[in-house]
């Protein structure tokens, strides 16, 4: 009882006018990790009042990211350093999200013991809304980029959306067909109907005819009821065919007919029903050459190839790797409660020299298995994957082969690359790198990178 006195005499001095008036929120806890102050700000971020937090736990009064896990007030009294400005989020008393930065510091009696601890935060939601908008400029739904060719998609989006046309996205596997189509739903008239995605390469033709149309009770053996398709159950909505290239003639005949009737016929159905949907394909396939082959038909093509959007790959749009591995990083630090804060200048160098044969989703799955070896810090050359840095990440470097020389060799050679695809053009190859010309000029001399007497911008 003693030592809660003390605690409480600390904080309800001169200094309680002060913790009244400021705009972050303070509160304090003693050794049982239950509140003891909680200021007027405190009660505006959350929407708890004081009465009601005052005696409980602060797990339970904040419910944030960090409490279970990562709990930071407990990192402070458990080493004794104070932590500054640590991002995390709670979540208030109508169940938002709130970003918000933490800083930590003991309590000590007048003798030097510990009687427990204080925390500070502070309210980063305008700050967190001024990042969206400028992100905004870069990103699209979840498709992030800052690249000429993604910009000229993302320019004509709200036109494409707004209308009700077919729309055909081509692109490798893995550059965000799916993304794009949700993108298109979500700025659409109908985004707040169904958005429905069907893998037409995943599913055996007669199991994709069901699926996609429905069918009725007794259409064949084991059909023991009516079971809606997916375009029953998109109803004023999208239905997004993946892999639409994959489907078989017999198929492509009947979906022809709901392109151009909007009606379909479920399996042994009698009664045919109306398709209020909008159709979205995409295809990592080339059709033109699928319909010279004799395995796509060309007026199918010609009813989804309405409105056109063709997805580069990740290796022609080389500037947006910086951008999308800090988007992966928020989600996953968001996602997992983690603090990892960035990626060394190596590891950097090694994703732009990348080619990314699996394109957006293969950096994806690089920066989530670096999440899994790297708690806190910045993910680092150990973190990648075997066949990313080329050598095992626990063997010694050889005689000569220091990290710094190896940091230089990544570099060197991301910059060669760079260079090379944009026809040696400087400025160009400092855009695709994230790099401020004058950066990249200070490297190439610090690297003593050799380049042609003629840049790529001017003509021969």
């Amino acid at each position: 009882m003693a030592r809660k006195a003390n605690i409480h005499n600390t904080f309800h001095t001169g200094a309680e006018s002060i913790l009244e008036s400021i705009s972050d929120g303070v509160f304090t806890v003693d050794e049982n990790w239950r509140i003891r102050s909680f200021n007027r700000a405190a009660e505006a971020i959350t929407g708890i009042r004081r009465r009601d937090a005052i005696g409980k736990t602060c797990s339970d009064v904040f419910r944030a990211s960090m409490c279970e896990t990562d709990c930071a007030l407990r990192q402070t009294v458990k080493n004794g350093k104070p932590i500054i400005n640590k991002s995390a989020f709670i979540v208030d008393v109508e169940g938002r999200r709130i970003p918000i930065s933490v800083s930590t510091a003991i309590l000590r009696d007048d003798r030097g013991r510990i009687v427990g601890g204080a925390e500070t935060f502070r309210d980063l939601s305008l700050v967190e809304e001024l990042r969206k908008e400028l992100e905004g400029r870069f990103q699209v739904g979840d498709l992030v980029s800052r690249s000429d060719a993604m910009h000229r998609i993302f320019d004509v989006l709200p036109q494409v959306s707004a209308s009700d046309a077919t729309v055909l996205v081509l692109g490798e596997t893995g550059t965000g067909k799916e993304l794009l189509a949700r993108a298109i739903h979500n700025l659409s008239p109908r985004k707040n109907k169904p958005f429905i995605p069907v893998n037409c390469g995943a599913l055996p033709d007669t199991l994709l005819e069901s699926e996609l149309f429905g069918y009725m009770k007794g259409a064949f053996t084991g059909a023991a009821k009516d079971k809606p398709g997916r375009f029953s159950l998109a109803e004023g909505g999208t239905v997004f065919l993946d892999e639409i290239g994959d489907i078989s003639p017999a198929l492509q005949v009947r979906l022809l007919r709901v392109l151009q009737e909007k009606t379909y016929e479920p399996l042994g159905g009698t009664r045919v029903l109306h398709a209020d949907v909008r159709i979205i394909a995409a295809t990592h396939r080339d059709l033109s050459a699928q319909i010279h082959k004799g395995a796509f038909r060309e007026d199918l093509y010609y009813r989804l190839n309405v409105v056109k959007l063709d997805l580069p790959p990740l290796r022609k749009r080389k500037e947006d790797v910086p951008l999308l591995v800090e988007h992966f990083m928020s989600r996953f630090n968001r996602r997992q409660g983690k603090s990892v804060t960035g990626v060394a200048p190596d590891v950097m160098a090694l994703l732009m020299a990348h080619n990314y044969p699996g394109n957006i989703r293969e950096l994806e799955n690089i920066i989530e298995r670096a999440f899994v070896l790297c708690r806190t810090g910045r993910i680092e050359r150990v973190h990648l994957p075997l066949e990313l840095t080329g050598h095992s990440p626990v063997s010694r470097a050889p005689a000569g082969e220091t990290i710094a020389a190896q940091t230089q060799a990544s570099e060197t050679q991301a910059i060669l690359k760079a260079l090379e695809r944009h026809g040696f053009n400087r400025l160009a190859a400092a855009r695709a790198l994230g790099l401020h010309k004058s950066t990249l000029f200070r490297k190439i001399k610090a690297l003593g990178i050799e380049l042609p007497d003629q840049d790529g911008r001017s003509r021969r």
